[in-house]
């Protein structure tokens, strides 16, 4: 269930607020492939299921930044915000992938709010976020990712 939050006001209150973890969801070849297809990196480790299987994985795995990619549509399965009239991804402070994410591999996010600062018609937010695969001893990716939210 998400935490709902009203305007940029109510994003002020969540300054240091763990958000949770979002449900689990399944990371499929068919993603891959379709972002190495979008992006250009048909590198095969990612899409060559056959060469992978010799490789330092012994499977495919993720993109790194398709990784990242999917902190905007998990993010709103634990933060939803309503009372603006525009939110936009602004960047990134920081963004490291500690460990992969294998094929098929079952993911969650985690976030919290680190900060909020006011900017001309609303408010910048940095969100602290791991991406962890199931069972695995580290997270596949750390962040401090970037929005703004505006009246």
């Amino acid at each position: 269930m998400p935490t709902p939050v009203h305007g940029v006001d109510g994003l002020k209150q969540l300054v240091g607020v763990d958000l949770g973890f979002t449900p689990y969801r399944t990371v499929t070849q068919e993603q891959i492939t379709m972002f190495a297809d979008a992006t250009d990196d048909h590198q095969w480790i990612h899409v060559d299921p056959e060469a992978a299987k010799t490789g330092p994985f012994g499977t495919t795995i993720a993109h790194g930044f398709l990784t990242l990619s999917l902190v905007s549509a998990m993010l709103p399965e634990i933060l939803q915000v309503d009372g603006i009239s525009m939110g936009v991804n602004y960047g990134t402070n920081r963004v490291r992938f500690p460990a992969p994410v294998p094929v098929n591999a079952r993911i969650r996010l985690g976030a919290m709010i680190a900060e909020v600062t006011e900017v001309t018609g609303g408010v910048q937010v940095q969100v602290n976020v791991s991406i962890e695969v199931e069972g695995a001893s580290k997270p596949s990716m750390v962040g401090e990712i970037l929005f703004r939210y505006y009246h």
